[in-house]
């Protein structure tokens, strides 16, 4: 197992993560696992063993029961592990009860430190853009948390890259503490990030821990082109990613399990080992509903792919150029930087 810097911290994380959406089914999350006390325990012992110290929740998720069985799942052992939840989701009926303000993100995160068991929360998470309260405001209430030693280091999750930005400004310009990761969405079937949220965290030291790195299980290589998958999140109305080219999807998926039946192991691993390359990221979280999925995902940690397996998953997954990196590629190629490359160099190497 790997461990890298999270960010301008000096934080280390281990390059693959335990997320616990899978702890709990409570509503709609039971669409994608129910893992209860006992199974969390089991899980917990899988990813310690395989050397995995940073463990990711969220309040939403269950409706706050996942993270009451992360904390039991970790209890007597807490300072050997780092836990990282969210706030920003709809908690409540009432009018405060959802958004990053400071009486939503302080409320939740006490809220939060109980359900977890703990005194304190190594990487605090806003979940999500919160376009009607100010930066300023959102940014000092978790700088106050972290002053008061309830929260170690805190990150974005799902902003845009000009979101992104602004809150990394407001930090700088107002002295307050600043977001040493981003929680996003990466994978072979959407590479939307490299747009701008890669290049930001070259740039600006925001590490990115990846959700969903098997696309929900799209990548796992249960679903292909001419065989419906029998089980999972996608097979039981999940709608998380979205497909918005279907025949690019299973071109994807055709090359993984090419390659991955070269080299005798899943296409999951294949996948997960693809993220573990590219810049920028600091760690991909994996979540199971069942222990063997787990066991299987966790080898990806050991898994290298050679050049020439990482250019053909970078051709066929290839995002287009939109504006204006197209036009970057044709007018700007002689004065490009180290963030503008994981975009465009493969296509400086195409037109060389």
């Amino acid at each position: 197992m790997q461990y890298r810097q999270l960010g301008r911290s000096g934080l280390f994380v281990s390059s693959m993560t335990l997320g616990t959406m899978t702890f709990g089914g409570q509503g709609g999350f039971g669409k994608v696992g129910s893992t209860d006390v006992d199974g969390a325990k089991r899980q917990v012992d899988m990813c310690l063993d395989a050397g995995i110290n940073l463990f990711d929740t969220a309040n939403i998720y269950s409706a706050g029961e996942s993270e009451e069985i992360l904390g039991q799942a970790v209890s007597g052992r807490r300072d050997d592990l780092l836990l990282a939840t969210k706030a920003r989701m709809t908690m409540g009926d009432g009018p405060n009860d959802a958004g990053l303000s400071r009486y939503h993100i302080i409320r939740q995160c006490e809220e939060s430190l109980r359900r977890l068991g703990t005194d304190y929360i190594d990487l605090y998470q806003v979940h999500e853009w919160d376009g009607i309260t100010p930066q300023d405001e959102t940014l000092e209430a978790l700088d106050t948390l972290v002053k008061s030693g309830k929260v170690r280091y805190i990150g974005s999750s799902n902003y845009s890259g000009w979101q992104l930005m602004k809150a990394l400004g407001t930090s700088e310009r107002l002295g307050l503490e600043r977001y040493v990761s981003q929680q996003i969405h990466y994978t072979l079937q959407a590479r939307e990030a490299e747009y701008e949220l890669v290049p930001i965290a070259l740039d600006q030291g925001c590490s990115i821990l990846v959700w969903s790195p098997l696309a929900g299980g799209l990548l796992s290589g249960k679903y292909r082109r001419d065989k419906d998958a029998e089980e999972g999140r996608h097979v039981e109305g999940w709608d998380e990613p979205p497909v918005h080219d279907p025949d690019k999807l299973y071109d994807i998926i055709d090359v993984l399990v090419e390659i991955a039946d070269s080299r005798g192991v899943s296409a999951a691993q294949v996948s997960l080992a693809w993220l573990l390359g590219r810049p920028g990221v600091a760690s991909v979280i994996v979540g199971a509903r069942t222990e063997e999925q787990l066991e299987d995902n966790l080898k990806a940690a050991d898994l290298e792919l050679s050049e020439d397996e990482r250019r053909r998953l970078d051709e066929v997954s290839a995002p287009p150029l939109i504006y204006p990196h197209w036009h970057q590629l044709k007018t700007a190629s002689d004065r490009l930087g180290p963030a503008d490359l994981p975009l465009l160099a493969p296509h400086l190497e195409a037109g060389s």
